[in-house]
């Protein structure tokens, strides 16, 4: 960006879906009209001579635009991101819409304000009703969420949590979640605009996960609890809205996930044997702390093993895939331990970071399982890190036992769940302020 600003030539190199991502963070980050060559999509499925013809014709189009030949008309813009990009301001437009709430979400379908789901119209009241939970002033600039780098001011973000359904009592949750997120080591850039299912998960720690009504115990990733839906959901309105994250537009997502709408839950501390997630992570006990993490995805762990080595291994052979983001990029799991599972890993004489370092132990791969071109993606992205690369190379899911994250929640019942990661995500912990 600084280069193309000081005269000197740049291109943008990228695929056919990526094209409107690129132009809107352009325009969000301030920066002037670069061109761009296109690669069709898919290329990662075709031969090797249509990858040479591909391969020529890009050459041909960086030659004219290296050239000046800027021919070529740019895909439009769509409405969303454009709506993204009139962000600057730290404070919010007032605009004149249907207070009946179906016409308002009539009107919120047509402007991609929702995620598909009906939304409370955030009248002046109700965001001044939610502003009443936080000290903090309406203009104050939280973050600027990508990829559209819009501007989450606390009256923004108040907004989309009107929208969502949060109580005042919430908002300084959202606050903390949103200034986690956009930490640049949860790299919410990379979740926004991947073609993966990547999504944040929210887990919640300390006295007020409690006292606001948060599910630590029985469906605790489930419906029927207003806290827990209605915060993960406001994080998502928030990063759409704010981020500009829409669908097919910046948001690239092959499939996605249910988690993409709300993914949000407190630990069960007090049927936990362990250190709580938030005191492993250096806050005091009576703190309380959001942790957002990258989550691909969710799989259960129906397992009636009643030995704490038993259960070890059927941990580690579940978290064991070849197609799995960890692996390839040094990643850093998460497992859901319900309290069954944590007292008979306990009752064997483990601690949690003795569980950590056996599954960490027991989940090495041998590289020879991976696909063929992900064998190589692997070994590239690996190799400074375990040395020379073969196929019986034995592939850790992390680069070390502590990158393993685990979480007690979860009611009766031989179930735990594990979380693959983003694999290019790290979890970052906010307290929760007034």
């Amino acid at each position: 960006m600084e280069a193309a600003k000081q005269g000197v030539a740049v291109i943008i190199i990228g695929s056919t879906p990526f094209l409107p991502l690129a132009r809107a963070q352009l325009k969000a980050l301030g920066g002037p009209e670069i061109p761009i060559a296109e690669i069709p999509h898919p290329f990662s499925t075709i031969g090797r001579d249509e990858v040479r013809r591909v391969a020529e014709d890009c050459i041909e189009r960086i030659s004219r635009l290296a050239l000046g030949n800027t021919d070529s008309t740019p895909a439009a813009h769509g409405e969303g991101c454009d709506t993204a990009r009139t962000n600057g301001a730290s404070r919010v437009r007032e605009i004149t819409m249907p207070e009946d709430v179906v016409a308002f979400n009539r009107e919120c379908e047509l402007r991609r304000w929702t995620d598909g789901l009906p939304a409370i119209p955030p009248l002046r009241r109700r965001v001044e009703w939610m502003l009443s939970g936080t000290r903090r002033t309406p203009g104050e600039t939280i973050a600027r969420v990508a990829p559209g780098f819009g501007v989450a001011s606390v009256e923004r973000i108040a907004v989309n949590a009107v929208m969502a359904g949060c109580r005042p009592e919430h908002f300084p949750v959202l606050i903390a979640v949103v200034e986690a997120v956009t930490d640049r080591a949860f790299n919410i850039q990379g979740i926004q605009a991947t073609t993966g299912p990547a999504t944040p998960w929210i887990v919640v720690n300390g006295p007020l996960a409690a006292r606001l009504g948060f599910n630590a115990g029985t469906n605790c990733l489930g419906q029927g609890r207003w806290a827990n839906a209605t915060l993960g959901r406001a994080l998502r309105l928030v990063l759409q809205n704010i981020g500009g994250a829409f669908p097919a537009e910046m948001d690239h997502a092959t499939q996605g996930q249910p988690g993409k709408y709300t993914f949000c839950c407190a630990e069960n501390e007090a049927e936990s044997p362990w250190q709580p997630l938030h005191a492993e992570r250096g806050f005091a006990l009576h703190e309380s702390v959001v942790t957002v993490i990258g989550a691909a995805s969710t799989v259960d762990m129906n397992t009636h093993a009643d030995t704490a080595e038993d259960l070890l291994r059927v941990m580690a052979d579940t978290m064991t895939f070849p197609a799995c983001n960890d692996y390839h990029f040094s990643g850093q799991p998460w497992l859901i331990v319900s309290p069954e599972h944590a007292a008979i890993l306990n009752g064997g004489g483990l601690s949690k970071p003795a569980v950590k370092r056996q599954l960490w132990k027991r989940s090495k791969m041998k590289a020879s399982r991976f696909a063929a071109t992900d064998y190589e993606r692997a070994a590239h992205t690996r190799r400074g890190e375990l040395g020379p690369f073969t196929p019986d190379t034995r592939v850790p899911i992390s680069a070390s036992a502590d990158d393993i994250g685990i979480v007690v929640a979860g009611g009766a019942g031989a179930h735990s769940v594990y979380v693959p990661s983003f694999g290019i995500s790290r979890a970052v912990s906010r307290k929760i302020g007034n």
